[in-house]
């Protein structure tokens, strides 16, 4: 099908994107936070709170979503996107509490350091030491013992495969679910690596052209893209990991690499399934969750935490 209509006229009403320079970094943040909405507008839940994750990291600061009042809870650690420069615990936070509230998990949002200011692999440890946490401090949040799931969106997602990895490798088997939206699995950006990229190049938001300089805060900062940290889908063995829900979109210039990495999950003996959004684009979760067929991605990554 084309680009869904109400993301076309979104489309249509911006600027021609300038790729000759990359972004501002402070600019682009205080941009975002012009479209978070105010906080009475926002998703109401039982509870949401503001508190700091000690991990071996250091301190990071966590926002905790709990949707309704219950004895127990799955844990769902998200973590947000913005190409490893931008994204907060605000700019996301509408995503967090859908995620609560659809899935009925205690919702555990991580405000990682950004770079270029944080260098390579800071914001990663820091995710995965809040991972750490929160099984660690399991009792204090209600945790059911069961269900540890993690979950995030673009750059996020790039996160939530080389946690698993990490955890993996170290023995750390309590993840028991990963949730990757349009992941950025990939920071070789070949553009005849993936037929996406030549595809959706320009025109859905997200362009390819841009792909490097908005990445490169992150990769200039230390982070190798031959390292399967910060390419996961070059880690040769992803056998082991976490059954994963892999979401991608079909305008979307990562889209190719999103469903290579779960097919490769699936070659390693891994339960996954790979859902494909017809008429959407890269950032849709966030953007366009309004819309009835894409805030359908919060259902299904619902039926996928508490299915069986």
């Amino acid at each position: 099908m084309t680009i869904h209509p109400e993301i076309g006229k979104l489309l249509a009403s911006l600027p021609p994107f300038d790729h000759s320079t990359r972004p501002d970094p402070e600019g682009k943040r205080a941009g975002d936070l012009q479209f978070v909405a105010p906080l009475e507008d926002r998703l109401p839940l039982h509870a949401v709170e503001d508190t700091v994750a000690a991990t071996p990291a250091g301190d990071v600061p966590v926002r905790i979503y709990t949707p309704a009042e219950a004895e127990s809870y799955g844990l769902l650690v998200y973590f947000h996107g913005g190409a490893f420069f931008s994204g907060s615990l605000e700019t996301h936070d509408h995503v967090a509490r859908a995620l609560a509230k659809e899935s009925g998990y205690k919702v555990i949002s991580v405000g990682f350091q950004l770079a270029p200011e944080a260098p390579f692999p800071t914001s990663l440890q820091e995710c995965y030491g809040v991972v750490r946490w929160a099984a660690e401090q399991g009792g204090s949040l209600a945790w059911d013992g069961k269900n540890l799931a993690l979950a995030g969106d673009s750059s996020g997602a790039n996160f939530v495969a080389a946690v698993t990895a990490l955890a993996h490798d170290e023995g750390f088997d309590r993840i028991t679910h990963s949730v990757l939206y349009y992941p950025s699995v990939d920071l070789d950006f070949d553009e005849d690596r993936y037929a996406s990229l030549r595809e959706n190049a320009t025109g859905y938001g997200l362009e390819t052209p841009a792909l490097k300089p908005w990445n490169s805060f992150y990769l200039e900062s230390g982070a190798d893209p031959a390292d399967p940290l910060v390419s996961p889908i070059k880690r040769e063995d992803l056998s082991g990991l976490p059954k994963a829900l892999v979401i991608t979109a079909e305008y979307d210039p990562l889209r190719d690499e999103g469903e290579l990495y779960g097919q490769r999950l699936k070659d390693a003996g891994v339960d996954t399934t790979v859902s494909r959004y017809a008429g959407a684009n890269h950032g849709f979760v966030q953007d366009f969750f309004w819309i009835p067929e894409f805030y359908r991605a919060f259902q299904e990554t619902s039926e996928f935490l508490n299915q069986g």
